[in-house]
């Protein structure tokens, strides 16, 4: 087998603070010896989680089985979900924000057996749906649990409480038109209606400068979107949110090294 030295786009202190959490489980479980330290398997699961590195890639390049490659990235995944933020706790960090931006992504899966609860008419495809918080800059400010894909955004707001925590913080908010009847703080662009078939010049005018805002919301979910594994989950649906939770304490800990 052919192999060659890689790259993973994050810095020294994500990885550390990965294998504290790595260590720090190990020793309160006293664990017996392990094939790789703590710095080596939380390099193992950076490198699957940015790089979206298969199992069989990793376990060659790490001289470990595949089912102990898959068993130290389900154990860090699990470890970085139990210290993620909720939504009620980061909203500490949202009401001091300018404004906020509030749009939903869709994460594809495999098919499974139950297809129609994730099939998303919208996107055309299965998937999870995330609804994502940006700030003013477009920075990734939180993240939701995943519903499956055939859930409105408007729904999946609602489910989540992010529309009444919003509200009740008094912090302006700008959605695009799926999230129309949110109200509260929430405001959506005008949308032509069957007894208003065409816009007026100043709607016209109000809602290009909501498109200008709006748009930079769609830097969060890029950001999201660079860590490779979000590119098409190939597991069971139910842990998209587990997974997406353990990207944003990452993401979390990467860009606090520029605060």
């Amino acid at each position: 087998m052919l192999s060659y030295p890689s790259t993973i786009p994050l810095s020294s202190r994500t990885l550390n603070h990965l294998a504290d959490l790595i260590r720090a489980h190990r020793n309160q479980h006293r664990s017996r010896w392990r094939r790789l330290d703590p710095g080596r398997q939380a390099l193992l699961a950076l490198a699957h989680l940015r790089n979206g590195d298969t199992y069989t890639r990793l376990a060659a390049g790490f001289a470990v089985g595949v089912a102990t490659a898959w068993r130290y990235v389900q154990e860090a995944i699990v470890l970085l979900a139990a210290v993620t933020e909720n939504l009620a706790t980061a909203m500490g960090r949202i009401r001091r924000l300018a404004y906020a931006i509030l749009d939903g992504t869709l994460i594809p899966i495999d098919r499974v057996a139950d297809q129609r609860p994730y099939y998303s008419g919208k996107h055309k495809r299965h998937g999870m749906n995330v609804q994502v918080i940006a700030d003013a800059a477009g920075r990734l400010v939180w993240a939701s649990p995943a519903l499956p894909g055939s859930t409105h955004d408007l729904t999946a707001a609602r489910v989540h409480g992010i529309i009444d925590a919003l509200t009740s913080a008094e912090v302006m908010t700008f959605a695009d038109k799926g999230y129309q009847g949110a109200r509260g703080s929430v405001r959506t662009p005008f949308k032509r209606r069957r007894h208003r078939p065409k816009l007026s010049r100043r709607q016209k005018t109000v809602n290009l400068a909501h498109a200008r805002i709006r748009a930079r919301g769609e830097r969060a979910i890029a950001t999201l979107k660079t860590w490779k594994m979000l590119t098409k989950l190939r597991c069971c649906p139910l842990r998209a949110t587990e997974i997406v939770q353990a990207i944003l304490v990452l993401h979390h800990v990467e860009a606090n090294r520029y605060a």
